[in-house]
């Protein structure tokens, strides 16, 4: 049996290059343009559409490998759900971060019902494994009911489901967000 290929295999550049301008593109919001100039500087001469490949291909392989140092999820929730246009349809996106600001879950929804605040608790419960001690929501009457329900006698009931009439969680969208990722399968959805 032959050993794996690499991910990197059939490239002209070292992965040591391809992965750091596909860092520098990610981490400081650079543009592909950007990424190319600094690049040159350094001897190296690439063009930015080819930055632009390496950004798309090896952008998912870094978040992956990124994933595993991450520090461990927080057990104060804070929930918020916005209403944002997908390829030209009105949705609602659902999200979940902890107290570190390290995003727990995000669901697109057609619907801003108990149907579809079960549907994300129990995956952002399902997949994290962590049991919240508190969750701080936007006032959404539904959350405290499906709570109950989804965990119950598990030391978060509705009375230490906190409503806040605060600004709504913002996330950072920016291309240098390691939260990107979640936020751009949202364009997939159909």
């Amino acid at each position: 049996m032959s050993p794996p290929r690499s991910a990197f295999a059939g490239y002209r550049f070292p992965a040591d290059v391809i992965v750091v301008g596909v860092r520098w593109y990610l981490r400081y919001g650079l543009s592909y343009r950007d990424v190319e100039e600094l690049l040159a500087e350094r001897g190296i001469e690439v063009d930015h559409v080819t930055v632009f490949r390496w950004v798309q291909r090896f952008t998912p392989l870094l978040a992956d490998a990124a994933r595993y140092h991450r520090r461990s999820p927080g057990d104060r929730w804070f929930v918020d759900e916005t209403y944002v246009k997908v390829n030209g349809v009105w949705r609602y996106v659902y999200r979940a971060i902890d107290q570190h600001g390290q995003v727990i879950d995000v669901l697109l929804s057609a619907r801003r019902d108990a149907a579809a605040a079960r549907r994300f608790f129990t995956r952002a419960l399902r997949t994290l494994k962590v049991i919240p001690s508190e969750v701080v929501t936007d006032a959404a009457p539904v959350y405290p009911a499906v709570l109950d329900e989804l965990l119950p006698r598990r030391g978060i009931t509705s009375s230490n489901t906190r409503t806040t009439r605060s600004k709504p969680i913002t996330v950072n969208l920016s291309a240098g967000s390691d939260r990107c990722a979640a936020y751009r399968r949202i364009g997939q959805h159909k």
